[in-house]
């Protein structure tokens, strides 16, 4: 649960911003204390400020609040125009990145914090007009002014940040970190023993816990599951993995509990705890999502509107090396265990082969009409069938390989492109019948 409150925290645009406001405020009433406290004897000597009046100093404060929140404003219409030109380009789920971006995320809470500040620092100026005690928080005032030098600079810093973000290029290496970070949680190098479902035996069939609500769900709990099961000697069979979409009635998972005479709806509370849904699919438990993206990018740049076979190709490359360290891997294991290694919790992750075929898939649908992307498919198939850890995952590569070449030659493209494809797939096609290294 907490974890899940940490990632959504992290893809929201008021979380910085209320931090930095919080602390602003706080930094201002703390400054203008030590103001009143120390004489202003004590610092008049302080650089220039020591010759503005407080009529001087309320024009600074409202100079620097007014412009940094017009400043605010702009780099949040910018950034909202940059969503809509981005969603609609490249694909509407790749807004989750610019919202998780923390450098727009802390831009906009600096201008803010900024407003704020000086917003608390000019209710505390006064001249003999107000109450007849005139009174300038001269140290709070200079800081102002350092904010609004430094503000400057996160100005300028948001201007590259953004010309860089809509690029292409950064795009697809964002999706494709979100892809290798999602491989690296869910297939790791060295997954231990798989654990076989034995431990605990029941007459009784398999009870499922539906969902109450609808939505994605975007992330299991299975150590949570675990230890669940081994406190009510039971086991979990998951049903609904990351990215499924369940209606209320639907089932989570499988129980079967080796002591019918538990409480039933303490186990349905916890369990639903385990799961988190949402109304959109995340990448952080859902492989399949996250692969989808970059899949995403690559067909929208073979659209008629956009034209851009070297989108797809480099998306194709970026895919690559995702997913050769994936097709190095061992499979992972479908059971966890216990601290008694007693089996708890049975999940069935996406396969290696699964992953790919989507893929090919979605090239062999949309890429036909461009033998460079079809060359980039060639180049991303030999290189999992080298790095292919069994024969099931290079068998696939093979037969999607010849999918891909069959439904190009039905495309009847002329016979010089054609030659050149099927030279191309040679190599591929060789790696059927090799040994597994």
């Amino acid at each position: 649960m907490i974890r899940t409150i940490l990632l959504r925290t992290r893809e929201s645009f008021w979380f910085l911003p209320a931090v930095f406001g919080i602390g602003a405020i706080l930094l201002a009433l703390g400054l203008v204390f030590l103001d009143r406290t120390v004489a202003n004897d004590a610092v008049t000597g302080t650089f220039f400020l020591d010759v503005l009046s407080a009529s001087g100093s309320r024009a600074i404060l409202s100079i620097i609040g007014t412009s940094m929140l017009t400043v605010a404003g702009t780099t949040f219409s910018i950034t909202i125009s940059v969503l809509a030109t981005t969603s609609s380009t490249y694909g509407p789920r790749l807004v989750r990145n610019f919202m998780a971006d923390r450098a727009n995320q802390f831009v906009l809470a600096v201008f803010t914090s900024t407003f704020l500040y000086a917003l608390v620092v000019l209710q505390s100026v006064h001249t003999q007009v107000d109450d007849n005690d005139s009174f300038v928080p001269i140290m709070a005032v200079f800081f102002a002014v350092l904010l609004a030098v430094l503000d400057v600079a996160v100005l300028v810093f948001f201007i590259h940040h953004i010309a860089d973000s809509v690029q292409i290029t950064t795009l697809q290496h964002q999706v494709k970190s979100d892809l290798s970070d999602t491989i690296d949680l869910l297939y790791p190098d060295d997954p231990g023993g798989v654990v076989p479902p034995a431990g605990v035996t029941s007459s009784e069939q398999s009870q499922p816990i539906a969902a109450v609500t609808g939505g994605y769900v975007q992330r299991v709990d299975l150590q949570k599951l675990a230890r669940i099961g081994s406190s009510r000697r039971c086991v979990f069979t998951v049903a609904a993995m990351p990215g499924t979409h369940v209606v209320p009635g639907e089932p989570l998972l499988e129980v079967v509990m080796s002591e019918p005479g538990a409480s039933a709806s303490d186990l349905q509370r916890d369990v639903r705890s385990s799961f988190t849904l949402g109304s959109a699919r995340t990448p952080h438990q859902d492989i399949q999502f996250a692969l989808q993206q970059l899949v995403e990018i690559a067909v929208r740049g073979l659209a008629s509107g956009a034209n851009d076979p070297y989108t797809a190709v480099s998306a194709l490359d970026l895919a690559g090396e995702s997913l050769i360290p994936l097709f190095r891997r061992p499979v992972p294991p479908s059971h966890l265990a216990d601290g008694d290694g007693i089996t708890r919790v049975v999940c069935v992750w996406p396969t290696a082969e699964e992953l790919a075929g989507a893929v090919f898939t979605g090239i062999r649908i949309y890429g036909l009409e461009h033998p460079i992307v079809i060359h980039a498919a060639l180049r991303l198939a030999d290189r999992l069938a080298t790095a292919s850890s069994t024969g099931s995952r290079r068998s696939r590569v093979v037969s999607e390989t010849g999918r891909l070449l069959t439904a190009f030659e039905a495309t009847a493209p002329d016979p010089d492109t054609l030659e050149r494809v099927r030279a191309a797939s040679v190599a591929v096609l060789a790696h059927e019948g090799r040994e597994t290294r």
